[in-house]
């Protein structure tokens, strides 16, 4: 098949690669040298605007940094939208907001093509190792005919809802989870640590009882260690947690500890930490204590 892939970045490049390796041709608006190193091997056909990636394609996927950006490709001028057919598909695998996406989606069907938002949880390594888990929200039909290219991109896929913004909703929620998990951690090694007891012990014993988690195994170790280079940046986990709160707003959702987590996140970009993992929230926590967790390590 020939698959149209706009967003060839940290995430984008390694997911358009499986596609490629599982022998399908990829077509892009990408026109820029180096390509990444995964797709090197690969020859991409590139398209002079998103409308002639979708004349020349029957999916096409996004996987773009923000919703100006989604909005910019498919509905500005030569967007996708000038060149979609009734067998179009677009696959948006973008963290977006869910309100912008219903807008975008009914702009789509309204040409006769069909629209999926399946946005992804998993970082670049679980990009890089086609382990994403793919939160999709759109119709039945075009999930089941875009879940065979999901096969190769992840593994935990969910069809969360079929109305459009569900997915979107999903990966919102993940967000906050995961936002509110990273402070809770920081929050009790910081205490420990200042307290004079061994941050690593601490982190060791509370992974045998009800505190374990994922973040506490992964993240906490980064804390204590000090390894932020980035998995997932910061300044992605902001932009996330403030659709969180925008779409709150719009549906009368008190976020209380949400949005407390983002003040955090703000800290932490206003001190330059914006390209670090988002484990380095740790920090503007440590600021405020006047102690850092690697010190008692």
């Amino acid at each position: 098949m020939k698959i149209g892939f706009i967003g060839l970045g940290v995430m984008g490049a390694p997911m358009a690669s499986h596609l490629a390796n599982a022998g399908h041709s990829i077509v892009t608006t990408l026109n820029r040298s180096p390509l990444p190193a995964c797709l090197e091997q690969h020859h991409l056909e590139i398209a002079a605007t998103p409308a002639e990636v979708a004349q020349r394609c029957d999916v096409v996927i996004l996987m773009l940094p923000d919703t100006p950006d989604v909005e910019r490709v498919v509905l500005g001028q030569k967007g996708l939208i000038e060149g979609l057919g009734e067998r179009s598909l677009v696959i948006d695998m973008s963290s977006i907001s869910p309100i912008a996406t219903r807008t975008i989606a009914s702009a789509v069907e309204a040409k006769g093509a069909s629209y999926l938002d399946a946005p992804v949880s998993g970082g670049e390594v679980g990009a890089k190792a086609a382990t994403l888990t793919i939160m999709v929200g759109g119709g039945q039909a075009a999930y089941q005919r875009a879940l065979p290219l999901f096969e190769f991109m992840g593994k935990n896929i969910t069809l969360v809802g079929e109305e459009n913004g569900a997915g979107q909703m999903c990966k919102v929620a993940n967000q906050i989870i995961v936002a509110l998990n990273i402070e809770a951690v920081g929050e009790a090694l910081v205490l420990a640590s200042k307290a004079g007891c061994n941050p690593a012990a601490v982190r060791k014993t509370l992974m045998g009882g009800f505190a374990a988690s994922r973040i506490l195994e992964v993240h906490g170790e980064r804390m204590i260690k000090r390894t932020f280079d980035a998995g997932f940046r910061i300044r992605l986990h902001q932009k996330d947690l403030g659709l969180a709160l925008e779409t709150a707003r719009s549906l009368g959702v008190s976020l209380p500890n949400t949005a407390t987590c983002q003040e955090l996140f703000n800290s932490s970009k206003a001190r330059g930490d914006g390209e670090l993992d988002h484990s380095a929230l740790v920090r503007s926590l440590e600021v405020m204590s006047a102690h850092e967790i690697g010190s008692q390590a």
